[in-house]
């Protein structure tokens, strides 16, 4: 793959991760600048005895664990199940994102994903981004009712363990069922089966855009 800058969004924290975080990995080991924006550190979710910065500070391991630098990620404070009243607020942040990191390719939920905050995420980011990037489209089964599989990634078994990794990150969130391994490698194995390989991650295609400069090597020689 020829993107150089990639960048992700993430509505809450750990979607980014849940959706990508096999991909995310090999970019990473790939030496693409992978960017990180999450939008809701979910304070009001967590259970009153932990701290209110308990997700911040989760998700900061699980993007290190994945490879991605410190100054790479950014994370924002819109409250949970609120973004629909702040939709200008939101694109507004898009728009300086993309004036400031320029990303060949953005990742962003579903256009089927059902949960509302989501389809905020994924509508601004088709206003922000639209002109300038390729944009995917990753996949969490629990607010999706259908899913297209229109790009896969193939995965090494390193790449899978490192998303694993990251998402143990969250022993906040250990609980919920998406967070189960099981759940998560057979997800895997299923797209992989797709493309007759062990495993990969598999995106909806909402944007394309082909760029001889981006596919072109990054080092020069003399």
């Amino acid at each position: 793959m020829g993107y150089c800058r990639v960048l992700i969004l993430s509505p809450h924290t750990d979607d980014g991760e849940l959706g990508a975080g096999g991909t995310i990995a090999r970019f990473v080991d790939e030496g693409k600048d992978v960017y990180y924006v999450a939008f809701s550190g979910c304070e009001t979710s967590l259970p009153k005895e932990l701290p209110k910065n308990t997700l911040i500070k989760e998700c900061k391991d699980a993007c290190g664990v994945l490879g991605i630098q410190p100054e790479n990620i950014t994370l924002l404070n819109y409250q949970v199940r609120t973004f629909t009243a702040h939709r200008q607020e939101i694109l507004d942040s898009l728009i300086q994102i993309q004036r400031e990191i320029k990303p060949e390719l953005v990742l962003v939920p579903a256009s089927t994903d059902m949960h509302q905050d989501h389809g905020i995420i994924y509508s601004e980011a088709l206003r922000a981004f639209k002109k300038s990037a390729s944009i995917w489209g990753y996949e969490q089964p629990w607010n999706n009712l259908t899913f297209t599989t229109d790009v896969f990634v193939k995965l090494r078994a390193k790449h899978i363990q490192r998303k694993l990794t990251a998402l143990k990150q969250y022993e906040s969130q250990s609980k919920r069922s998406y967070m189960s391994e099981r759940n998560l490698r057979a997800l895997m194995n299923v797209h992989g089966s797709q493309i007759d390989t062990k495993y990969a991650e598999a995106f909806e295609l909402a944007r394309m855009i082909y760029d001889d400069n981006m596919f072109s090597s990054r080092k020069t020689t003399t």
